[in-house]
């Protein structure tokens, strides 16, 4: 089975022709277009898309094969997935959210903290969400330099330096 990452999110109709909302989870969200076909989760749907512009909340869209706004509607919440080979190589100090999701996470001292759940953004930066073990809520770490000095996808493990107050 072919490895895909999902881009973006089908936030509901645009209009009344068929066009769609959708919210992309690339760095230049018009780069989305890139890398059709897009997938659904479940690979039984792709989708290129044409006519991308910046509206509010998102990008319009129009997507192939879907030509009402009732069908544009019925696929509102649907996640767009591209096969992971599509996607550009990073530079060494950038990561595919995708690839931290699962790494377990070690203080400096190479105590286990848990492990990354998510990566989370609330406008103020990325944060990695870290389960950890016998605590209900996650941990949460800014993820900046200061506190995670090392990603090492090899190893399958990234350090993190917590302030005092987390």
């Amino acid at each position: 089975m072919t490895e895909r990452t999902c881009v973006g999110a089908i936030a509901g109709a645009f209009g009344v022709k068929g066009e769609v909302r959708l919210k992309s989870f690339c760095a230049d969200p018009l780069a989305i277009a890139d890398y059709a076909p897009l997938y659904t989760e479940d690979g039984k749907r792709a989708f290129d898309l044409t006519d991308l512009r910046a509206i509010k909340g998102g990008i319009g869209a129009y997507l192939s094969g879907v030509e009402t706004k009732e069908e544009a509607d019925a696929l509102k919440g649907v996640s767009l997935w591209v096969d992971r080979d599509m996607l550009p190589h990073l530079p060494d100090d950038e990561f595919y959210h995708a690839d931290l999701i699962g790494l377990t996470v070690v203080d400096t001292g190479g105590a286990v903290l848990g492990s990354v759940r998510a990566v989370q953004n609330y406008g103020a930066g990325d944060f990695l969400e870290i389960t950890t073990a016998g605590e209900s809520q996650p941990l949460l770490l800014p993820f900046t330099m200061a506190v995670v000095p090392t990603v090492d996808l090899t190893a399958g493990r990234i350090v993190a330096d917590p302030p005092e107050d987390v």
